[in-house]
């Protein structure tokens, strides 16, 4: 059940529900996001950052991953999230990734479109799609440093344009979302969502969605968001569950043990997510 991300995001965009994305760290987050995608019946999108992968490389991410898609009764992904390169981008797909993001946001207009077509370029005889970003997401991507002061929103003329001449096969938009930990009750402009979802044809994607309410995040699906992407909040999930076995149990040494409950915490929170999107039983 290995997919690519394409017919994923365009069946939930004719459906107007969304597919999760979820960050995996390690094996523990691979079995604990499946686990809740194969008990809610829902497709599943699993990512790494180029922080994780430095950590171990897109080689381990991607077996893990092929094997619990190989064992899966639903469609599973495996996505570069938040690609830092043409290079990165190509490794992926070599690695075995079904799915690729080109992050050139940082980048200048003209210099996004050329990193992102020359990533497109590669992708589309291989079949494996690609997501970009257009616009400014705020707090602190990854390892990299925290975008401040920036306008946090995509301009709907600019996204026809980047998507028209990139070829991209998804957008990732700024709708005033942010990466990381909020400190206020973050806002989705939702105004902004409808506004490109009416000039841009592809899927559109949400970062920075750990810690945004449930009602917002499901508005903007039915604006016309198809992908949703959790990371902070998977890794808060499972430290709770590992440290609170730990405060137990400090005698303990076998890693499994306090894995478990950490894993538990996962499955419930992704099965949370998933309902909100609306991605229950659509595998």
């Amino acid at each position: 059940m290995l997919v690519t991300t394409k017919e994923m995001l365009l069946d939930a965009q004719a459906g107007h529900y969304a597919v999760g994305a979820f960050n995996v760290e390690s094996l523990e987050f691979v079995m604990a996001v499946v686990k809740a995608a194969e008990e809610l019946r829902s497709p599943v999108i699993m990512q790494t950052t180029p922080g994780t992968v430095k950590y171990a490389n897109l080689d381990y991410f991607a077996a893990m991953c092929r094997v619990a898609a190989e064992q899966a009764s639903v469609p599973v992904a495996i996505h570069l999230d938040h690609g830092d390169g043409f290079d990165r981008a190509v490794q992926a797909m070599k690695a075995g990734y079904t799915s690729v993001m080109i992050d050139g946001s940082h980048d200048t207009f003209e210099d996004n479109i050329a990193l992102t077509a020359s990533v497109t370029k590669v992708a589309k005889p291989l079949g494996i799609p690609v997501e970009a970003e257009l616009g400014k997401v705020g707090g602190k991507e990854d390892d990299g440093p925290a975008v401040k002061g920036e306008n946090p929103y995509t301009d709907p003329d600019e996204a026809r344009e980047f998507v028209e001449r990139t070829g991209c096969t998804s957008l990732a938009i700024g709708v005033g979302t942010a990466h990381g930990v909020y400190t206020e009750t973050p806002h989705i402009e939702q105004s902004v969502v409808k506004a490109i979802r009416s000039v841009v044809d592809v899927p559109l994607v949400l970062h920075g969605t750990s810690g945004v309410p449930d009602d917002q995040v499901a508005e903007a699906v039915s604006n016309g968001i198809c992908k949703v992407n959790y990371a902070t909040e998977l890794r808060q999930a499972f430290m709770r569950g590992f440290m609170g076995y730990m405060a137990e149990n400090p005698g303990t040494f076998d890693p499994k043990k306090p894995n478990k409950p950490g894993m538990a915490e996962i499955t419930d929170l992704v099965k949370v997510r998933m309902t909100n999107l609306g991605s229950v039983n659509k595998a």
